[in-house]
């Protein structure tokens, strides 16, 4: 996290600047490299690492890494693939669903893991992926459990409305269906992402100024900055957990819209 206070006796508030750091390689070519792919490089390699070494290591008697490991899937197969796709649907997309709540709560932590500090999905173009699959599957698994007349009568036509609504209702329905959908999963994930780094930001770089730059009186404000930014690092992590849940429940909530007969 880039502290805003830089010593020279005035507060610097947090800016976007901070999601979009200098290049480290390939400055100004399409593969230029910059701290947040690094980050999100970092989260990539743990998390592959994490579950290789769960997978060779797994027992019938689990310890407690693997019972950690276990949870996290248990709780992903239950409250979400089953709970919202039922048995049969549900135990067909948890590897879909399990892989997206993973890496959106690995990508969601780095926000608060120290020496990298900022999310992954700070930055659009993650998001964009992770929505951009979750659309691909969503469409494929309509199509594939109505064909494309189906699946389209289904998301478009919403049954028991008089014929004559549909004029106002189909481009209510297509938009969204296929363009909504994907793009609030993910404007909401960035968001929420970007306005927790910025909260973290401002309350530390405010304790750095206050300590360190204010004078007299002023200074006892610095406590006050510190108590709240230590708050708004649990609340962070609070908020890491709760975007990954959200976004893999309303993969499976579009899922379920996608293959039911009508809705």
């Amino acid at each position: 996290m880039l502290l805003a206070a830089e010593g020279d006796g005035e507060f610097h508030a947090p800016t976007v600047a901070d999601f979009f750091p200098p290049a480290i390689f390939f400055e100004g070519t399409p593969f230029e490299f910059n701290r947040v792919m690094l980050v999100r490089v970092i989260a990539a390699v743990v998390l592959l690492t994490v579950f290789v070494i769960a997978a060779r290591r797994a027992k019938l008697v689990p310890g407690r890494f693997q019972n950690a490991i276990e949870m996290i899937l248990d709780f992903v197969r239950n409250s979400i693939a089953v709970e919202v796709l039922g048995k049969e649907n549900g135990r067909k997309y948890f590897p879909l669903l399990a892989t997206i709540f993973c890496t959106v709560l690995v990508m969601n932590i780095t926000t608060v893991t120290p020496f990298l500090n900022i999310a992954g999905t700070s930055v659009i173009g993650l998001p964009i992926v992770l929505a951009l699959w979750t659309y691909v599957m969503y469409l494929g698994a309509g199509v594939k459990a109505h064909g494309v007349g189906g699946f389209l009568k289904n998301s478009l036509l919403p049954p028991g409305v008089p014929k004559a609504l549909y004029v106002l209702l189909v481009p209510i329905e297509a938009l969204q269906v296929f363009i909504l959908r994907p793009a609030t999963l993910a404007i909401r994930l960035m968001a929420n992402m970007v306005a927790g780094h910025l909260m973290l930001a401002i309350c530390f770089a405010a304790t750095s100024f206050f300590l360190f730059d204010a004078a007299g009186g002023m200074k006892l404000f610095g406590a006050g900055t510190f108590v709240a930014g230590f708050a708004f690092f649990f609340f962070e992590i609070f908020v890491a957990a709760l975007q990954a849940y959200v976004f893999a429940i309303l993969t499976a909530v579009y899922l379920n819209l996608s293959v039911e007969a009508e809705h």
